[in-house]
C-alpha cells in the first residue's frame, strides 16, 4: 500500500500521484458477477438534465457487491483481492465452501488465502459480519445495516470504520467516522475492520483529464456566467451575485433542511456529524 510520483515530466505529473495497488492480486472481474452500467450523462428519461457537470468518463463495469454477508455457517476463502472502479476502496472474491462466489468490501489487513464467515456464532475478527449484539465494543466495524436483512448502508468509504460504544436493551450506540452517534438496533448485521485503501484520500488528481475519466465536466460557477444562463451572473467587473447563492432555476443552495422529515432514523441520532476543523474528535 503505498502513493506513487512520477517525475515531473510536465505539469499534470508534477501535481499528480497515484495508488501502486500493491494489494491486488487480480486483473480481471469474476464475469458471472457483473453487469453492465447505462451512462445518463446526468440526464432523466426525458433527456433533461437533472445534475449538471457530469458526462463521458471510461466505461465501468458494474460488480454485484454482496452488502448482506447473509451466508451464515458457511466459510469461504478469498480468493482475490481487486479493483473496483465504482468505488474507492477494493473488493474481493470469495469462494465458498457450497461452491458459491460473493464479492465483498475488502477489510483492511485481508489478503488472498484468508478464510471469513458470518452469523452470529463465528469469531469476533476482521472480516466476518456479525449482528451488533454479537460484537464485543470499542471493536470497529463497517458495512452497517440500517434495518436488519436490507444490507449494508453505512461506513462504505476506503479507509473509514465505526466503532461500538454502548450496548443497551434491543439498540446499539455506534460513533460514524463523520463523528455522528446513533443507535441502531441489534439484529442489525455489520462486519468486522477498518475498510481497505486508507491512502486514497491522499492521492492528488493533478489535472483536469484525470477528472474527465471520471465522467466529471468542468464545474462553472453561477457568477462567472452571463445573466441568461444564471441568476446570480452579469455585472460589472467581479460582481459577487447581490442575492444569496441559488441554482439555475432560483433554489436557494445554502440553508434549507436536506432530510426527508418522514425519515424515522433521524430520531436516533444521539449526536449530530460536525465540522472537524471545529475540534471534533471523528471517533
Amino acid at each position: 500500500m503505498g502513493i506513487r510520483v512520477y517525475k515531473p515530466t510536465s505539469p499534470g505529473r508534477r501535481n499528480s500521484s497515484v495508488n501502486d495497488y500493491a494489494e491486488l492480486t487480480a486483473a480481471k472481474p469474476e464475469k458471472s458477477l457483473c453487469r453492465r452500467i447505462k451512462k445518463t450523462g446526468g440526464r432523466n428519461h426525458h433527456g433533461v438534465t437533472t445534475t449538471r457537470f457530469r458526462g463521458g468518463g471510461a466505461r465501468k463495469i458494474y460488480r454485484l457487491i454482496d452488502f448482506k454477508r447473509n451466508k451464515d455457517g458457511v466459510s469461504a476463502k478469498v480468493a482475490t483481492v481487486e479493483y473496483d472502479p465504482n468505488r474507492n476502496c477494493f473488493i474481493s472474491l470469495l469462494h465458498y465452501s457450497d461452491g458459491e462466489k460473493r464479492y465483498i468490501l475488502t477489510p483492511l489487513g485481508i489478503k488472498a488465502g484468508d478464510k471469513v464467515e458470518s452469523g452470529a456464532s463465528c469469531e469476533p475478527k476482521v472480516g466476518n459480519a456479525m449482528p451488533l449484539a454479537a460484537i464485543p465494543a470499542s471493536m470497529e466495524i463497517h458495512n452497517i445495516e440500517m434495518t436488519a436483512g436490507q444490507g449494508g448502508k453505512m461506513v462504505r468509504g476506503a479507509g473509514n470504520a465505526a466503532k461500538i460504544v454502548a450496548k443497551e436493551g434491543n439498540w446499539v450506540t455506534i460513533v460514524l467516522p463523520s463523528g455522528e452517534m446513533r443507535m441502531v438496533r441489534k439484529e442489525c448485521r455489520a462486519t468486522i475492520g477498518r475498510l481497505s485503501n486508507p491512502d486514497h484520500q491522499n492521492v492528488r488528481i493533478g489535472k483536469a483529464g484525470r477528472k474527465r475519466h471520471m465522467g466529471r465536466r468542468p464545474h462553472v460557477r453561477g457568477k462567472a456566467m452571463n445573466p441568461v444562463a444564471h441568476p446570480m451572473g452579469g455585472g460589472e467587473g467581479r460582481a459577487n451575485g447581490g442575492r444569496h447563492p441559488c441554482s439555475p432555476t432560483g433554489v436557494l443552495a445554502k440553508g434549507g433542511k436536506t432530510r426527508n422529515p418522514r425519515n424515522t432514523s433521524n430520531k436516533r441520532i444521539i449526536r449530530r456529524r460536525k465540522n472537524k476543523r471545529q475540534g471534533q474528535l471523528v471517533l
